[in-house]
């Protein structure tokens, strides 16, 4: 399937401009050098050595070699036609529980946000968590503390542009839950995390990837030094729309690689996974560049493992509103640098129109756990030992 990209795609990335330019840091913290070549979609999947990459089959016999696990969270029995943008976290008695909004179709007023919980044999049948109005419900963004307490954040809204967050939270692992509040009081757009998980600073502040999209998108980060009770928004990441074309980037995904320095990869419109950085604990953010990365304007997540590696989720597809297959597991050890792909988790072909997309990944006791939407009709959860990494 991927045999001769590399060639094609370096034949083809000084071609027709099909894909983003990079941009370098001015002014504000400095980025990493720029990418001076215009990259092809096949140029920036071949960046990712998919020709080394285990199937999904493989991988999954890899991961339950290992005493791993790959399974549906919930079956045809259910109360919702559709579901969509899981999140996932492990309990501190080693549960997993995950979340995802479901009901007719996205963006319906039945839409609420349910959860399943799995015991380390099986997953319980799902039940609703949050339904606060009869206002479409989107994105849950599951979070554990620096004490053990498990936060859901989640929007309300009839659409992306005006939607807010709330958020409820669990001191005993998933078993009871506080009720629902505005995370933001007034906020319309989106406050706090909009897809990916927080993370939890050098400095004990909690640092949420937030995005808005009132016309043109934007990223930030939001910061808590309280432990979610009030937040302090971030700059925007400077984007230079006139080299970066379309809408803009939201959904970003974090990692600290030292104190202060924090990191952000982020879906784009065009056609590229884009970056931003910032050396002064998030008080200013460089200029976005590309990473040379593909990107089919969907949803990506990553984990900074104990040994300094990243792992990044992703659709390697590197057009504009692509296609949602493959999904893959990259792996980075230079702090982003360069990737490669590790694995796939899925690997039906592109022209089969199936969907496989908006993951979460997290760290477990045992290695990571990873969650997305399968068809819209299932959420499949990947536990991974480090093993089988």
């Amino acid at each position: 399937m991927y045999k001769n990209l590399f060639v094609v795609g370096l034949l083809c990335c000084c071609g027709a401009v099909l894909g983003c330019v990079s941009a370098k840091g001015a002014g504000n913290t400095v980025c990493a050098a720029e990418k001076t070549a215009v990259l092809t979609p096949e140029a920036r999947l071949a960046s990712l050595k998919p020709e080394e990459a285990l199937s999904a089959a493989a991988f999954e016999e890899k991961v339950t070699g290992a005493g791993g696990s790959v399974s549906f969270a919930f079956g045809s029995e259910r109360s919702f036609a559709q579901c969509h943008a899981s999140t996932l976290v492990e309990t501190a008695d080693g549960k997993i529980i995950t979340a995802w909004f479901g009901g007719t179709a996205e963006k319906n007023p039945d839409v609420g946000i349910w959860y399943s919980v799995f015991d380390g044999s099986e997953w319980t049948a799902p039940v609703a968590i949050a339904k606060v109005e009869e206002t479409a419900h989107w994105n849950p963004v599951l979070f554990k503390d620096e004490k053990d307490v498990i936060h859901l954040f989640f929007k309300v809204g009839v659409d992306v542009p005006r939607w807010s967050t709330w958020w409820m939270s669990s001191a005993d692992n998933g078993k009871t839950w506080s009720e629902p509040l505005v995370l933001v009081p007034g906020d319309v757009g989106g406050r706090g995390p909009v897809k990916n998980k927080a993370i939890i600073l050098s400095d004990d502040r909690w640092c949420a990837p937030a995005s808005t999209e009132e016309g043109k998108w934007d990223s930030f980060v939001d910061f808590s030094s309280d432990g979610g009770k009030s937040w302090q928004r971030s700059m925007d990441f400077p984007l230079d729309r006139r080299k970066f074309k379309g809408k803009g980037t939201i959904q970003p995904t974090l990692w600290e690689s030292a104190p202060g320095h924090i990191h952000a990869l982020l879906r784009s419109t065009c056609g590229a996974i884009l970056r931003s950085d910032s050396t002064d604990n998030g008080v200013t953010w460089c200029d976005t560049y590309d990473t040379g990365m593909p990107n089919n304007n969907s949803g990506l997540d990553l984990i900074q493992l104990e040994d300094g590696r990243l792992l990044l989720v992703l659709n390697p597809v590197g057009v504009n509103w692509g296609a949602r297959t493959p999904l893959s597991l990259a792996v980075s050890s230079d702090n982003g640098d360069s990737w490669s792909i590790l694995a796939h988790l899925e690997d039906a072909p592109q022209d089969t129109e199936f969907e496989f997309s908006y993951p979460a990944i997290v760290k477990t006791a045992k290695g990571v756990a990873i969650s997305y939407t399968y068809k819209r009709d299932r959420v499949r959860c990947w536990q991974i030992p480090l093993e089988a990494l």
